[in-house]
């Protein structure tokens, strides 16, 4: 079912232009990144401290947390969906938190705006699972993807990620060994396991309070 559109959505936007930047991508995503528009994350954020990346970030709230917790790293958060954007841009600006900036474009993206080798760290929580196979190309642990975070992501960084769905982890598994990256804090069942300074999401604390193991790994190239 697709999400109305927010009453003032546009008014709105133009009033988070501190924390949001707003890119119009083209439709041809092939063609798009071809043209590098790179964005100078020193510039932006106003310092050269090291920046981080979440795709996909929802409401906001891992990334607002992230931030605050770690004043000394830059968050980047990336989001597609103007209306969910936008709560999470209104969150970070009421709140006034200087550290983390977000940008509305789709992942496909990533290698025309980030410049390579810049990221310490991808956060991917609770990516869209697209459980029909005809659309496993638009998992974001696709090899397609991978591909891209390889170039955008600093040599020894890793990939984090959240998911409540099992055969999207099997699957993220299968995709991360299969493209060179090597697998660390492997969890089945995160909240129940001795792992330190979880940071929930909206999603995640909705399916935990059901009863849902949350899975969770690492990755890293060797």
């Amino acid at each position: 079912m697709r999400m109305r559109k927010k009453k003032h959505l546009e008014e709105r936007l133009e009033k988070c232009d501190n924390v949001l930047t707003l890119f119009s991508d083209d439709c041809n995503f092939n063609t798009a990144i071809e043209k590098k528009e790179y964005i100078d994350t020193e510039e932006l954020f106003g310092n050269s401290n090291p920046v981080v990346l979440e795709i996909g970030c929802g409401k906001g709230k891992f990334a607002c947390e992230l931030a605050k917790q770690n004043p000394d790293i830059n968050v980047l958060a990336l989001e597609k969906c103007a209306n969910v954007i936008v709560m999470a841009s209104e969150a970070a600006t009421n709140e006034n938190i200087t550290n983390l900036k977000f940008l509305r474009c789709g992942a496909e993206y990533l290698e025309k705006y980030i410049k390579p080798e810049s990221i310490e760290r991808i956060y991917l929580n609770f990516s869209c699972p697209y459980p029909k196979k005809r659309y496993a190309n638009h998992r974001l642990t696709n090899e397609r993807f991978l591909k891209s975070y390889k170039v955008i992501l600093k040599k020894g960084a890793e990939i984090h990620q959240k998911t409540d769905n099992m055969h999207f982890f099997e699957y993220s598994i299968e995709q991360l060994t299969g493209s060179g990256f090597s697998l660390k804090n492997i969890s089945l069942d995160l909240h129940n396991s001795d792992f330190e300074g979880n940071i929930e999401t909206e999603y995640e604390h909705r399916f935990s309070s059901m009863g849902m193991p949350i899975y969770r790994l690492e990755a890293y190239l060797k």
